[in-house]
Order: C-alpha cells, then structure tokens, then sequence
C-alpha cells in the first residue's frame, strides 16, 4: 500500500524553539496543521497556546523531566526537532575550557538527551527525528573547534542513529548554512557576519524540516542541506 503524502505533522516537540531556527520551526509546524511543543532555558517569549516547558538541554535530567511532562500533556510525540544550539569562537587556548565543554554539553550531548527521552514515544508511532547539525559539520574552520566538533558529532550521532533504528522511526540530519538570527549576537566583532554575507532566512529553513516531517513512512530524507544559492563553501 502506498503512504499518502503529506504525512500529518501531529506532536512535534522542538528543543531550542523560543528564539531563532528552533521558534521558525514551531512557527511553520503550527502553520502547517501540527502542534508545536517547545523546549527552552527561556520560554517567556514563547506564544501564548504552545506548550512549552522550561529546560537546559545540558541538563539530562531536565530534558528528561521536560519530555515526558510534554508527552503526558500531548498523549505521545511524534517528531522531534533538536534546534537548540550554541557557539563559542576562538583559538583552543584561549576559549576557557568550561565553556568548550558547554558547546559539546549543548549541541551534541542535548540532542542526544533529547531523542534518548523522546525515543519510546517516537517508536509507538513510526515517528521522526530531525537533527540539525551545520556546514561546519562538513568542513573545518579555524577558530571553530567547539562547534565544529560538536556538529561533526552530531552528523556522526545520526547517522549511527538512522542505521540503529531504520524500519522503526525515520531520522533526517539538517545541514544549514548561516542565517539570519541572533545567533551571532554575543560574538567579537570579528566573528559577527559582514553586511555581504550570505545568511538564509530562518523560515526558508524551516519550511525544509516540514518538508521532511511531512514524508509518508517509508521515505526518508536522510540529510538536507540548506544554504544561500550563493553559498561560497558549497561544496
């Protein structure tokens, strides 16, 4: 029998999802029939009628305590979108040991925590794992150690994760190139992007995880790069 496609979007849980990629997500989600259910350290600005609940994605025993709360409320999940994400730029000696360890604790040790918890819920329902790594998870940058290895683990995490769980939930890796958010908000100055840098908007990203969330079982987008059309790392 063949799936239908699109496939309903259902209960998406996305961690990161009160500010940059993470709220394009939520945001096109619910655009697009889902329900949207965010993970943050900050869900102030979360908007009012989406379920959220407050965690440091560092923190495994909160991830854990906020899906679950977030499963029990929605009665399952049935995607998940690893979004959170953090950056510390600098030459190895320089960056203070704790805060390169963060960046791995963040964005590599947060995506994990997310799908070990969600994983059971995602299994009852064939469900979806979208992990987003970066072009940095694809070339070396100097300056970059922390999020380059971070991201190079997050690729190297989910494909492992693929192969492990094939016929029993789908997992796509999202490879995006810079865009415009605040992201780069707290950097020196000589790690900000120019005014000629090519940046996506974030909810051009976005629509390409529900692109992918939308797949009928069965067919998988393993991995999806997105950039500028005039991307100068590509390929």
């Amino acid at each position: 029998m063949q799936s239908s496609y699109p496939r309903p979007l259902g209960r998406v849980l996305i961690t990161g999802g009160a500010s940059g990629l993470g709220e394009a997500v939520a945001r096109a989600v619910a655009e697009a029939g889902g329900t949207p259910a965010v993970i943050d350290r900050d869900v102030s600005a979360v908007p009012s009628g989406t379920l959220s609940r407050q965690a440091d994605v560092s923190d495994r025993q909160q991830v854990e305590q906020a899906v679950a709360s977030i499963a029990a409320e929605l009665g399952g999940i049935d995607a998940v979108v690893t979004a959170a994400g953090i950056d510390r730029c600098g030459r190895l000696e320089d960056i203070a040991a704790d805060e390169w360890e963060r960046v791995i604790s963040v964005n590599l040790l947060g995506t994990v925590s997310a799908v070990r918890a969600a994983l059971p819920h995602l299994e009852q329902v064939h469900g979806r794992v979208i992990t987003v790594a970066s072009s940095l998870a694809l070339r070396a940058l100097s300056d970059a150690t922390a999020y380059c290895a971070s991201k190079f683990g997050v690729l190297g995490f989910s494909r492992a994760l693929a192969a492990e769980t094939r016929g029993r939930l789908g997992v796509t890796t999202l490879i995006p190139a810079g865009m415009r958010t605040r992201f780069f908000d707290d950097r020196d100055e000589q790690y900000k992007p120019g005014p000629d840098a090519q940046l996506n908007d974030p909810s051009d990203v976005a629509r390409t995880v529900v692109f992918a969330l939308q797949q009928p079982e069965g067919c998988e987008v393993r991995e999806l790069v997105v950039c500028p059309e005039e991307e100068p790392s590509w390929p």
